[in-house]
């Protein structure tokens, strides 16, 4: 794979993961004597698998890796990272590189910009890695004076962010399946639950391993670590901070939620069904569950 050469920089970002490659997610290459060693093909991984060497890979970069993402046609995970050298450690580890311009901290530093200076009803913004850039939604409810203002900030930003309208409105409130952000990470909220009478909802472990305090889209901190499982079991327990509605239902994707009614036991070959952010809602069937 041949990559565009853009010079090593270095990002002071706290890490997404987990400790250094796992022998289990490297696949070693074969090299000629005489040839550059060649690339192996991105393997096919589960959502769960990619989560893991998502957080393994952040934590072995450091400042070279800037966001990762699943590819759901592929069944690969794709790290977007800053020079030839973070590629190469990618591909060698099973996962696609993708050579990008901006770094985990300039996007960080592009929200706190919008934070400051856009702080505006009906918007939202979200690090999206698989265009490298923090992307600025506004509702219909924004006015053409709070508009004009939003695009005077984002075109400051140049190629780190970008604007886009919606012809819905937003409303304060965060179900399952919506995106939470951390950081220099980005994952689902599972589903909102009670805890002793106080409000939490579940996430993934591989994300609260790494990021201990969540925020909704916006960029409103919701949320902080209570409790936290991986690798033995992948879940995490997150203690809502903040006022915000936080009903039992969860996100479908196609303009309607789900309302959760109860829970049980997971059985062998039961029907299920999950929403993400990132990969939306899939359906399949229960291959076996260990209690936490």
């Amino acid at each position: 794979m041949k990559h565009r050469r853009i010079p090593k920089r270095r990002a002071a970002v706290a890490g997404g993961g987990i400790a250094a490659l796992v022998a289990a997610g490297v696949t070693l290459q074969s090299a000629n004597a005489s040839e550059t060693p060649e690339v192996s093909a991105p393997k096919a991984l589960s959502v769960a698998a990619a989560g893991k060497l998502a957080s393994t890979l952040a934590q072995d970069l450091g400042g070279d890796a800037a966001g990762t993402y699943y590819d759901t046609k592929s069944k690969s995970l794709v790290v977007n990272v800053l020079d030839e050298a973070a590629a190469d450690a990618v591909e060698k580890a099973g996962a696609k590189a993708r050579v990008v311009a901006n770094s985990l901290a300039e996007l960080k530093s592009a929200r706190s910009t919008l934070k400051a200076d856009a702080t505006i009803p009906g918007t939202s913004w979200v690090t999206d890695p698989t265009t490298n850039k923090v992307v600025v939604t506004a509702d219909r409810t924004v006015s053409k004076a709070e508009w004009a203002t939003l695009t005077k900030v984002v075109d400051g930003l140049g190629a780190k962010a970008e604007l886009k309208r919606t012809k819905g409105e937003y409303k304060p409130f965060i179900a399952g399946g919506d995106a939470i952000t951390g950081g220099s990470g980005r994952c689902s909220l599972g589903f909102n639950v009670v805890k002793g009478g106080e409000p939490f909802f579940l996430t993934a472990g591989h994300c609260t391993e790494g990021i201990s305090t969540w925020s909704d889209s916006s960029g409103k901190e919701i949320g902080t670590n209570a409790d936290s499982s991986f690798p033995d079991n992948d879940y995490g327990l997150v203690k809502y901070t903040a006022e915000v509605d936080h009903p039992s239902e969860v996100n479908l994707y196609n303009g309607s939620t789900q309302k959760i009614s109860g829970a049980a036991d997971a059985t062998v070959g039961m029907a299920v069904t999950r929403s993400g952010s990132t990969t939306q809602v899939h359906e399949g069937r229960s291959r076996g569950w260990t209690p936490p």
